[in-house]
């Protein structure tokens, strides 16, 4: 017989993406961020993304044989995962506490839950908070951006979100930072974390995934809404004493875990009202955090704090089935 009938499961079309294209899409989009951290802050930089990258790295491999798993390291997770808990450090990070945070990220974020696709929490985030809460001294020093050939040494300098936070506690008032110097700020010249530097670095990178519909539109465009609203509110009520939307858009992590960690597809909703819900949530708890919290920036426990209500917005926004017919109560 020239035409023969197959029986499948499905699913029977295949989209031709797989774990490994999508990571290494990721990691592509991230490579301006990392590029213009490394020009702002030097060598440094690329010492804390090399260590935190090698780190996973190394920490996936020691996992997978320790627990007798198959070997996961060619996916690109493990390497995706340094290479945000790199952005996540400041440049000033001794080696050891990069090194720490990338087993914390591989071992507690990811492979205690059974790896790839069972961690319920965003592993670069859970390092984060960790090492915030284990060394707030060290995870908050920041030094000032030092060309690559300026011949600049690098001092400690205040992010742009802690000057304002210690200004209005202080005084009441905003300081300067907080209503001038934007473009310093779109373009990554402020002190931070190395991913809070060049808001429009990763917003090209966002834009990329964006296209190779690696994410969708609905979390991002949820959670900047969001920030944009809510930060434009309080900034309404009295411009003195809240910043303005466009200072929380430019400054602290947000433009890194809108684009890449609050659109991670293991810990976010599946369903785009779900992503909706998750973004706003994100958004909100990140302003609140941000002007009225004991940190200055909220990024990373709003996104940590959504991740534990996603099996809840998924399931309530779970889709219904084709054909479905709603049975009425009886009595």
């Amino acid at each position: 017989m020239d035409n023969q009938l197959y029986l499948s499961s499905s699913p029977h079309i295949h989209s031709g993406e797989t774990t490994d294209k999508v990571m290494r899409a990721v990691i592509y989009a991230l490579l301006p961020a990392c590029g213009v951290s490394i020009y702002f802050f030097g060598l440094p930089a690329l010492s804390v993304l090399l260590i935190c990258t090698l780190g996973c790295v190394a920490a996936e491999v020691a996992c997978c044989k320790l627990m007798g798993r198959d070997l996961t390291l060619f996916d690109g997770s493990a390497a995706l995962t340094g290479i945000l808990l790199g952005l996540n450090m400041p440049p000033s990070s001794p080696w050891w506490l990069s090194l720490f945070g990338a087993a914390i990220a591989i071992l507690i974020g990811k492979q205690v839950y059974g790896g790839l696709g069972y961690n319920p929490f965003n592993p670069a985030l859970v390092a984060r908070v960790v090492l915030l809460i284990s060394f707030p001294v060290q995870m908050t020093t920041w030094t000032a951006p030092a060309p690559l050939g300026s011949g600049i040494d690098a001092v400690s300098a205040a992010t742009p979100l802690g000057e304002m936070k210690t200004a209005v506690m202080l005084t009441g008032a905003l300081p300067e930072v907080a209503t001038s110097g934007f473009g310093g700020y779109l373009t990554g010249n402020m002190a931070g974390s190395l991913g809070e530097v060049s808001a429009l670095a990763l917003l090209l990178g966002g834009l990329f995934l964006l296209f190779k519909k690696i994410i969708t539109w609905h979390t991002p465009v949820s959670f900047l809404a969001t920030v944009i609203i809510v930060g434009g509110i309080f900034w309404l009520v009295d411009p003195t004493k809240y910043p303005s939307p466009l200072f929380h858009l430019l400054t602290g992590g947000l433009m890194l875990g809108v684009f890449f960690m609050a659109t991670d597809m293991v810990t976010s909703p599946v369903t785009g009202k779900g992503m909706l819900i998750f973004g706003f949530g994100c958004g909100l708890i990140t302003v609140l955090i941000r002007l009225f919290g004991g940190y200055p920036e909220g990024v990373s426990f709003a996104i940590l704090l959504m991740n534990a209500a996603t099996p809840l917005i998924d399931r309530f926004t779970r889709p219904t089935i084709y054909g479905h017919v709603e049975q009425e109560a009886t009595s």
